[in-house]
């Protein structure tokens, strides 16, 4: 093909090429001659190539290695070898926009409940298609929430709706911002998430990192970023505006919610986005009758190591391009109760989680650096309502609710946590002292016995996984390595129960959404979960 000046044009085709595997010394020039070879063509064929995604593999400590996947555009598409793909289409594009002229009153405009990662991508896509969306979120806009979070932490002083759950962020925003799945996602949603993260200030790397992360810091800007975005659309935000009341019509449609102010607000479509610890809400959905039911969840403690002693095990050695390293484990015990590592933060804290008075909670949280001295990872174990907590709807929460009391008891009841050596706790006796692993829990933690503070089965169960997480990491079961208890809050109690349009089962124009309503677990696969709610919402509108 030639332009009007005579000048060849060529019709690139972008191809996707897998597996090339390089030394993590690699020169930069030798990412290119990599794929010049598995491609068998001269360097004049490429007319351009980029990086879509980089991994290491560190099972060979003495070969550590990268792993591209990277995009390439030839000049000639028929010189392209066989085995190798296309580029898949990842662009996101509008499924249903806005009529011209959509309305401003409130009747047509969709509420979002929930700022977390769910309501913020419902809320985004609602907007970048035109429908003008309101986002009612019952904590407060996530520097004033900072503030709050911090009182706990620093203070003792545990606000109940603007804490690590409730506020603008989500309970994403005070983890270690993990941004990968293991969801299937054949629409490249995800994509679209890191994408309009990278434009609300996250690092570009996140789009090439197999498992890329962010940290608390960064998630504070960019949720500012996004909130200023959405308003330019046209969405509006609406703070310290706790729903407590669905109004329906006589046939179970959604006309609108009312505030704790007495405020109501008409609309027919709601999207319920809303946190895993939003139970008093939970509570209020199943008063008024809404599909609910009980789910699986994971209860245990957060276990800490010197982060040296993680990267030894992993690497063989501490890497600084690699950065901190990180694990995961499993464990199936006798009595057929699985142990599994939840969460884990390379080079972070545990954070004080609380988001009800007289409970005590645990997380885990990394700032982008990832250079605290502790690693840090939930080890939990799975419980079902069929088999620990069966009957109501709702009885997961309680279970939730016992043991958080159990732990504040334990703690000594100022919000400190119970701690207890891995040692003593496998010996079966209680910690009077601490020794070279510093918790990084605050307000501070309290030597204790932790058996008193999950059910035997769980504490049996850890027990019996801690010396064969030994055999796989050595060290993990050291005897100064510290347990903090407790870890309750790994996902929903509850399943807020809907159809393939994504409504409820029961009640029209109710959109359950994310992790609150027991369909995602984790900061992206709520955002995805958000995108696809917004999208049904949409074409319900658009009609």
């Amino acid at each position: 093909m030639l332009a009007s000046d005579g000048v060849a044009l060529y019709m690139g085709a972008m191809l996707r090429l897998t597996d090339i595997k390089l030394p993590l010394d690699h020169r930069p020039e030798a990412l290119k001659a990599a794929i010049l070879k598995k491609l068998k063509l001269p360097a004049e064929a490429v007319l351009d190539w980029h990086v879509f995604k980089r991994a290491h593999d560190a099972r060979n400590k003495n070969a550590l290695v990268y792993i591209y996947t990277v995009d390439v555009t030839l000049k000639d598409e028929s010189r392209a070898p066989r085995d190798v793909r296309p580029t898949p289409d990842m662009e996101y594009r509008t499924v249903a926009p806005a009529p011209a002229k959509f309305p401003n009153d409130h009747l047509k405009r969709p509420l979002v409940i929930g700022a977390g990662p769910c309501g913020l991508f419902a809320a985004l896509i609602l907007a970048q298609s035109g429908f003008r969306p309101i986002i009612l979120e019952r904590g407060k806009v996530v520097r004033e929430r900072t503030k709050d979070t911090w009182g706990l932490w620093r203070r003792s002083v545990l606000n109940p709706e603007s804490n690590v759950q409730f506020g603008e962020g989500g309970a994403g925003t005070f983890s270690d911002g993990k941004l990968y799945s293991q969801i299937k996602d054949p629409r490249y949603l995800g994509r679209k998430v890191l994408t309009e993260f990278v434009k609300a200030g996250a690092p570009e790397e996140i789009l090439t990192e197999a498992h890329p992360h962010i940290g608390t810091f960064r998630l504070v800007t960019m949720v500012e970023s996004m909130r200023e975005t959405m308003e330019k659309l046209g969405g509006e935000y609406r703070f310290q505006s706790k729903v407590v009341d669905l109004l329906l019509d006589e046939k179970r449609r959604v006309r609108g919610v009312r505030l704790e102010n007495g405020e109501e607000i008409e609309s027919r479509h709601v999207v319920l986005a809303l946190g895993h610890s939003a139970r008093d809400t939970f509570e209020m959905l199943h008063e008024r009758g809404v599909a609910i039911q009980a789910k699986p969840f994971s209860l245990g403690f957060r276990i800490e190591h010197p982060q040296g002693l993680i990267d030894k095990a992993r690497f063989g050695r501490s890497i600084p391009q690699l950065g901190a390293a990180d694990y995961k484990l499993v464990h199936h015990a006798r009595g057929g109760r699985s142990v599994y590592s939840f969460c884990m933060c390379p080079g972070g804290t545990v954070v004080a989680a609380a988001s009800e008075p007289g409970r005590v909670v645990t997380n885990g949280m990394s700032q982008y650096s990832r250079n605290e001295r502790n690693a840090n990872a939930g080890l939990v174990v799975g419980i079902t309502p069929e088999v620990d907590f069966p009957g109501h709807p709702l009885a997961g929460i309680a279970v939730q609710r016992h043991w958080e009391e159990r732990a504040f008891a334990a703690g000594g009841g100022t919000y400190a946590a119970p701690a207890q050596l891995v040692g003593d706790f496998i010996a079966g006796k209680p910690s009077t002292s601490l020794g070279e692993v510093v918790p990084s829990y605050r307000p501070g933690v309290t030597p204790t016995d932790l058996s008193t503070c999950l059910p035997d089965y769980a504490i049996e169960a850890i027990r019996e996984a801690l010396p064969a997480f030994g055999r796989q990491i050595k060290g993990f079961d050291r005897h100064d390595a510290v347990l903090t208890g407790v870890e309750t809050r790994t996902s929903s109690p509850v399943r807020i129960q809907r159809g393939d349009d994504y409504q409820s089962l029961n009640t029209q124009g109710l959109y359950p959404a994310g992790e609150g309503a027991g369909f995602a677990g984790g900061i992206l696969s709520a955002a995805i979960d958000g995108i696809k709610v917004a999208e049904a919402v949409a074409k319900s509108i658009a009609g």
